[in-house]
């Protein structure tokens, strides 16, 4: 569905694509993580045609790149940073971004009432944004990004700033999407999150591509090996192994045993792994 090819970008003296390449199939949710100042946001800035890049192409669904109006018609895109006007409601937001897509006002009136139910805004329809709390933000963010019906969304950091009912509304919404077959780009750095709904994974760091695949792949390959922390009585025991069912095995004919613990490895660990632990501001 979207396709980025040997991407680069720089700003003055900082390289912020190094030759990114991307691949992102139809009706999956394809999630783009990475840390501070990895190439994130300038990814998605380039595959919606906001940025063009110093080299390298984006190709949507072999029409074309989002450089073309027509083409850039196709995407919707939930920025980072909340694309909303405060001083107006909800569905004055909705319809001023309907209208710029050159919906009529009947179908306008339609897609925002569906969408806010979807967000779960529909009695606070009239009030004005700046009396919404985050988690209300995001959410509308969200439904102004699907209101002229898009097959490709992108999604930069949805769930920043919000409260656990908001998170969990914006996750599931994101899961119908692809239920429905659209194609949602999102990028996160809550790793669990990438876990519970992601099809498939890159993770970037300095512009380029470190390692993609299915989460299960990654955590395989990338992982590392499981921990088992034995409690005995002369203390705690920790112990890496590739097999912890069978280090269990052997170390509970023990009677020493007072407690197991077993820390598999998880995406944070393939995260952490491939990206390092120092600190990014």
């Amino acid at each position: 569905m979207l396709r980025l090819n040997n991407l680069h970008k720089r700003f003055g003296s900082v390289t912020a694509l190094d030759g990114l390449s991307l691949a992102v199939p139809k009706g999956s949710v394809f999630g783009l993580l990475g840390p501070n100042g990895a190439g994130k946001t300038t990814s998605i800035s380039i595959a919606v045609g906001l940025l063009k890049p110093d080299s390298g192409t984006v190709d949507l669904d072999s029409s074309g790149s989002p450089l073309d109006p027509a083409v850039r018609r196709r995407i919707g895109i939930a920025p980072q940073a909340l694309a909303l006007y405060d001083e107006l409601t909800a569905v004055e937001n909705l319809d001023f971004f309907a209208s710029l897509y050159q919906l009529d006002r009947p179908l306008r009136r339609q897609r925002a009432q569906s969408l806010l139910a979807r967000v779960g805004l529909t009695d606070r329809a009239r009030d004005r944004v700046k009396e919404y709390s985050g988690g209300m933000k995001r959410r509308l963010n969200l439904a102004a990004a699907l209101i002229h019906d898009p097959p490709l969304v992108l999604l930069d950091e949805p769930t920043a700033g919000v409260d656990p009912q908001s998170r969990n509304a914006i996750l599931d919404i994101i899961s119908s999407l692809r239920d429905e077959g659209r194609t949602v780009v999102y990028t996160t750095h809550y790793m669990e999150e990438a876990q519970r709904i992601c099809d498939l994974v890159a993770i970037v760091d300095h512009g380029k591509v470190l390692a993609q695949g299915t989460v299960d792949q990654l955590i395989a390959s990338r992982g590392g090996a499981s921990v088992v922390t034995i409690e005995t009585d002369s203390g705690h025991h920790r112990i890496e192994t590739a097999d912890p069912v069978a280090e269990l095995t052997a170390r509970l004919r023990s009677s020493d045993v007072r407690g197991v613990r077993v820390d598999r490895p998880d995406l944070e660990s393939v995260f952490l792994h491939l990206t390092g632990r120092s600190l990014r501001d």
